[in-house]
């Protein structure tokens, strides 16, 4: 996959060197020139020098060709500008950007926008959004028999009751993280876009709860 990163900060280059070494390529944008510094001389990707949030810019980075965007510069304003013209004017699905302020993460949520707020950050979570697909493991028994795990969910479970995904896919919900906080749901829950499900499963059944999950609900279910 071909990904773009605004902002060469320490955690834009943190995030391009990770996304290289797993095999994708990988091209920064960042205003200063000098910023790129930071990704040290091994980086085999684009660097780009310009505003993030410019379409020609973002062109020139490849967004055309990206499976994924992350807006992680030193600037709100900036990075949701340039989250929501990656979205909405590329068509990028793997859309995230980074703030400063939490109490702003409502807000660019409900616009569509997956946000990780810099109190609560972390470069995993960063790379769960740009690269959902999967289970994440968080914790696993001594046995190794059972573990807690983020599983993707196609769109398609969003407006059905987490009771349902619970029995068609035979696991277990623990919580849902919902506007960067956690929720316990009920059987009355229903699963809303940008909700991250994070389940309880067997171990050896992680490969069909993932194409359960991916799936999306059986037809003529209830």
């Amino acid at each position: 996959m071909h990904i773009v990163i605004m902002g060469c900060g320490r955690v834009g280059a943190a995030l391009a060197q990770t996304l290289e070494q797993q095999g994708h390529t990988v091209a920064v944008v960042d205003q200063d020139p000098t910023a790129f510094r930071r990704l040290g001389s091994g980086f085999g990707g684009r660097r780009v020098t310009g505003v993030g949030f410019d379409q020609d810019t973002l062109r020139e980075a490849g967004i055309e060709e990206a499976g994924a965007f992350a807006a992680v510069s030193s600037g709100d304003n900036s990075n949701i500008i340039a989250a929501r013209v990656a979205r909405e004017m590329f068509g990028i699905e793997n859309v995230a950007a980074r703030i400063y302020d939490p109490r702003r993460a409502e807000v660019y949520q409900r616009l569509g926008i997956p946000t990780v707020a810099t109190v609560r950050w972390t470069a995993d979570q960063m790379l769960r959004r740009l690269l959902p697909s999967g289970a994440e493991p968080l914790w696993r028994d001594p046995s190794g028999g059972v573990q807690l795990a983020e599983v993707h969910t196609s769109p398609a479970w969003i407006g059905h009751k987490v009771s349902r995904l619970q029995e068609e896919t035979g696991v277990r919900v623990a919580f849902l993280t919902r506007l960067g906080e956690a929720v316990l749901p009920t059987s009355q829950t229903v699963l809303q876009e940008g909700d991250l499900v994070h389940v309880m499963m067997r171990t050896d059944e992680i490969a069909k709860v993932e194409a359960a999950f991916a799936e999306g609900p059986e037809e003529g279910g209830h």
